[in-house]
């Protein structure tokens, strides 16, 4: 089975599209122009993509630079979203430490072929998760630290030094980034059937190394998310990560 460009496909994504402009409109939700802007830089970004990725796919050298392509653009993003655009370095230094010992380990002990046309979508989709953890527990951190900043200042006055008052703050936070990412692996299977195992069905195999392949994703994502998550915190409560609001304000 398999899924080709035709009128079909495209009539259904016009009316999925019109769906989520109409339901954003009706219920107030105001996200219907943004819907549409995503929906047609998708359609170009996943076509261009899709060129590109056949054009390299053939060298592994060149599927390692279009995997670097793929982290910078991630690290841009995530450090966009959560308001410190200015600290990407960090932001990068955070993701890289779980995506490479993550991809590695995939790599190393055999489970992946060492190919282009296998290490892309692998480590497109690690990077894919650990850029979205990165976003939530930095959006979540940083909101937490600008509405408490009275209890900042109060744990400073108790002699707690800066790292500790922060770690204060944003220690029930951090969790929240990855809960979402354990629900869906909790679920796998009976909730929902993600994007690997319905990629491998739908590319004609079993369903059992659809099964195999899912669940080498989910805890590849489980771990990369909780070491970058890890090391984001850590870089917080050292304020080398933060927006230069709170970089400001969190003076010891």
């Amino acid at each position: 089975m398999s899924v080709s460009p035709g009128w079909p496909v495209y009539l259904c994504l016009a009316i999925l599209l019109l769906v989520t402009v109409v339901a954003n409109r009706v219920s107030g939700i105001g996200l219907g122009r943004q819907s549409a802007v995503a929906g047609a830089r998708a359609v170009v970004q996943l076509s261009l993509v899709a060129l590109v990725i056949t054009a390299v796919v053939g060298s592994l050298w060149w599927s390692f630079v279009a995997v670097t392509a793929m982290f910078a653009t991630a690290v841009a993003t995530t450090s966009k979203r959560v308001g410190a655009p200015g600290t990407w370095p960090w932001a990068a230094a955070a993701m890289a430490c779980g995506i490479v010992p993550v991809v590695a380990v995939v790599l190393a002990t055999g489970s992946v072929p060492l190919t282009g046309i296998a290490v892309i979508p692998v480590a497109g989709i690690v990077i894919g998760n650990t850029m979205t953890v990165h976003t939530l527990v930095g959006r979540r951190t940083f909101a937490a630290l600008r509405e408490e900043h009275g209890q900042y200042e109060a744990a400073l006055s108790l002699g707690l030094t800066s790292s500790q008052a922060i770690d204060e703050i944003i220690a029930r936070r951090v969790p929240e980034g990855i809960v979402p990412s354990l629900d869906q692996v909790r679920t796998s299977g009976i909730v929902t059937l993600p994007g690997a195992f319905i990629g491998v069905m739908l590319g004609g195999g079993s369903a059992v190394q659809a099964a195999t392949a899912q669940v080498l994703v989910l805890f590849a994502i489980m771990a990369t998310q909780s070491i970058t998550a890890g090391v984001q915190a850590a870089l917080i409560r050292r304020r080398l990560l933060l927006p230069v609001d709170l970089g400001t304000a969190l003076v010891s």
